[in-house]
């Protein structure tokens, strides 16, 4: 399962309706997010939710993506609220086998200090 579908799960697990947005463009042969940052987007009542998703390993470089991107105070001034979510695969018991999936969400409402 890719962490796009495990966000996608999580995200409607609490209530959201969450759409992928991110498109495959296959003349550019790359992958284009709405409005260059956004790879799902969730709405719940009057709350809308914007989301980047990554591996855990890639959640500095993401972060670092948005509060660079030209988009972000846009959204914000918008009312979304605005994620980055990094999934990795940790131990359920220090020196065991049993792994489970975990994700690291960072919240971009003061880009100048996201975490």
């Amino acid at each position: 399962m890719t962490p796009t579908a495990r966000t996608l799960a999580a995200l409607r697990a609490d209530g959201y309706t969450a759409a992928v947005v991110e498109r495959w463009n296959p003349h550019a042969r790359i992958r284009q997010d709405l409005f260059g940052i956004v790879d799902i987007l969730a709405v719940r009542g009057r709350e809308t939710l914007a989301v980047q998703v990554t591996a855990g390993s890639g959640v500095s470089a993401r972060v670092r993506k948005l509060t660079g991107s030209s988009a972000l105070p846009l959204l914000r001034m918008a009312g979304w609220r605005v994620q980055v979510h990094g999934w990795r695969s940790v131990k359920v018991k220090r020196g065991g086998r049993a792994m489970r999936w975990d994700c690291r969400i960072v919240d971009m409402a003061n880009s100048e200090n996201p975490t």
